[in-house]
């Protein structure tokens, strides 16, 4: 069964149409990597699933329930979701293990065990636990990127929406983090969305892939047959080629 999934989304913000009639379901158990140039509407679709934006069009489904923005949402379904935000989003005021913890501790985990949980993720995501009292400004952008993924599944989330969980880290951690997102959609059951422009490796580390361009889906399917799939836009993007359907004046951010 379909745990998310959008029909017909359009949105849009003034003259600009980010999403177009955007059409794609995930089930539970599954990862997939949302992939495409820049400005491509990526993060407007993560966005409009977490409920932050409203669509203009279309509906958004979870457990095909249809769901409204974050306010309208029950707090047991906000529970559920999990997002790591593409500038992190960490409270400069707050310590690591606070930054992580924070959900827990709002919703009512005793302080103790929420540190003691920020602890325990923070190797999992390749960092010390002495760094839990270290703030954000004591960190990189790398580092910064790691506490807001471990934040991202400290609630053990069945939905979770990343933007961009390997910018900024090297090759190695990429490929950690990459694993770990596909564990956790595997032994969780957790349903994993990632706007990803890591394409190493990508077939391997996700179950599907969906390629947006210019607001619209182009291609979404299984990620081991994107391997040898000829959509002019999906090649493009896997092969790094400047020919093809989208200007090389833009990145696969």
């Amino acid at each position: 069964m379909a745990r998310v999934a959008v029909e017909n989304l359009g949105k849009r913000f003034g003259a600009i149409e980010a999403l177009k009639d955007v059409s794609l379901s995930l089930d539970a158990g599954r990862s997939m990597a949302l992939i495409g140039p820049t400005a491509a509407g990526k993060s407007v679709l993560l966005k409009c699933l977490v409920g932050l934006y409203a669509p203009d069009a279309g509906r958004i489904l979870i457990d095909r329930a249809e769901v409204g923005v974050t306010d309208e949402r029950p707090s047991e379904l906000n529970d559920r979701i999990g997002m790591l935000f593409q500038q992190n989003a960490l409270f400069d005021s707050l310590p690591v293990w606070e930054n992580i913890a924070f959900r827990l501790i709002a919703n009512g985990m005793n302080r103790d065990a929420a540190r003691a949980k920020a602890e325990a993720l923070l190797p999992r995501v390749g960092l010390p636990a002495a760094n839990a009292d270290l703030f954000p400004a004591d960190l990189s952008g790398g580092m910064q990127k790691r506490v807001g993924f471990a934040r991202a599944i400290a609630t053990e989330p069945d939905i979770l929406l990343l933007d961009n969980p390997t910018a900024g880290l090297d090759p190695i951690l990429a490929a950690r983090v990459d694993g770990m997102i596909s564990e956790m959609a595997r032994e969780s059951g957790a349903c994993v969305i990632s706007v990803t422009g890591n394409m190493v490796g990508i077939t391997e580390a996700y179950d599907e892939i969906a390629v947006l361009h210019d607001g619209v889906l182009r291609w979404h399917g299984d990620a081991k047959a994107a391997r040898d799939n000829d959509n002019a836009w999906l090649r493009q993007l896997l092969d790094g080629s400047r020919d093809g359907p989208i200007s090389t004046m833009t990145s696969a951010a």
